[in-house]
């Protein structure tokens, strides 16, 4: 990236709606253009402010980039405790389902892992922001389902939360499928069938029970 900017202006207070503009628009452009494809003064029209207005924000388009990334995974993840693991799962999922679906983070992820392959810091801008937080609140659903005795005690966490991302974003980034409630339920359903706890066979339970007799 080669836009550089004007040093920063110290003192004079920033409009928050700006802030959001400015932040908002260069998401829309990394959707629309990919983190090569526009200039900051594409971002200053989409805003609607002036170049000016950037440059006392950020000092560089790369700045500006990895201001908006943050911004877009700096979001509170809410753990849900309904009392069962199904329906946990499930509203995570759904969630996850949502967020991508028509939004303009499903728009700009294609764009943003082509970026990640090329850009360490922003890939681990993402990853350790809105990726972390999202599998740290499906690890402590599968945590709590693992004590209700749902999921299975030797459980390879790691592995189910990759099973739990892997069907959303392989759809959207390189089948095209439908993000839908039916992917949220199959993927929630696959997870608890598929992790449930191991059940004594019939033959072992009938052996058992002569052993106690």
């Amino acid at each position: 990236m080669h836009d550089k900017a004007a040093e920063p202006q110290i003192g004079r207070r920033r409009d928050p709606r700006t802030d959001a503009a400015i932040l908002r628009a260069t998401l829309e452009l990394i959707a629309e253009r990919g983190v090569h494809g526009f200039r900051t003064q594409d971002v200053a029209k989409r805003a609607g402010v002036g170049k000016g207005a950037i440059y006392r924000r950020h000092r560089s388009k790369d700045d500006l980039v990895m201001a908006s990334v943050a911004a877009l995974v700096d979001q509170e993840i809410v753990v849900p405790d309904t009392g069962s693991t199904r329906a946990d799962i499930d509203a995570l999922m759904h969630e996850a389902v949502e967020l991508y679906r028509g939004a303009l983070p499903g728009r700009l992820m294609p764009n943003l892992v082509s970026a990640m392959a090329e850009r360490p810091e922003l890939a681990r801008a993402v990853r350790e922001g809105f990726l972390v937080r999202r599998r740290e609140a499906l690890t402590a659903v599968l945590l709590r389902g693992v004590e209700r005795g749902d999921l299975r005690r030797d459980v390879d966490i790691e592995l189910v939360l990759d099973i739990l991302g892997g069907p959303l974003f392989y759809r959207l980034l390189i089948t095209g499928g439908p993000l839908d409630d039916q992917l949220a339920e199959g993927v929630t359903d696959l997870i608890l069938r598929g992790f449930a706890p191991d059940k004594p066979t019939r033959a072992r339970s009938t052996r058992t029970a002569k052993e106690h007799a």
